[in-house]
């Protein structure tokens, strides 16, 4: 894996700045902001089948990655091998680790050679310091890009759910009397 600065590459640089910004989304980063976004952001180069976050990782958690290049498969352990989706240029991977710091939620893999923009924790945390408007703006843009997920797997969920026969089994999970109360 090969890291530097962003800004080394001019070109790779004003592609994630376009890829950071949604017209259309509540507080949209416009161009300086989101220049200010890509000073803090590392270049990652990983080539084909690496893996990019591992499922339950603790340790490796502190990062998000902006695809710029290639592809991504994403698959959750829960499935045992099965991808849930192929991610590529614009797609974020990693955020959810970025904010809360929890174990990795999935595995990534990188299913060609890939070129991203890597944002740090501590990065993260300098940008909001020194730039608290465009640091709040990627914050919403974050948001929304997680809730946009959500809403899909959610939508995805129906139509399993519309499509599984009544008579399939099904697991029952039954939650001890003294955890229901539990918040």
């Amino acid at each position: 894996m090969n890291i530097r600065p962003l800004t080394e590459n001019p070109a790779l640089a004003d592609l994630a700045c376009r890829l950071l910004r949604t017209p259309n989304a509540p507080m949209a980063m416009d161009e300086a902001e989101t220049r200010t976004v890509v000073g803090y952001m590392q270049l990652v180069n990983m080539p084909q089948g690496t893996i990019v976050f591992r499922d339950g990782d603790t340790t490796d958690n502190a990062h998000m990655l902006l695809l710029l290049t290639g592809e991504v498969v994403v698959e959750a352990g829960v499935l045992d091998g099965v991808p849930l989706s192929v991610l590529g240029p614009g797609n974020m991977i990693g955020e959810m680790g970025l904010l809360d710091g929890s174990p990795r939620s999935s595995t990534c893999t990188a299913a060609t050679p890939i070129q991203a923009a890597g944002l740090t924790r501590k990065a993260l945390e300098m940008l909001i310091e020194r730039h608290p408007k465009a640091g709040a703006k990627l914050m919403v843009s974050l948001s929304n890009r997680m809730s946009e997920r959500l809403r899909a797997m959610s939508d995805q969920l129906r139509l399993y759910a519309s499509i599984t026969p009544p008579d399939a089994p099904t697991v029952k999970l039954t939650i001890p009397p003294g955890l229901r109360t539990m918040r």
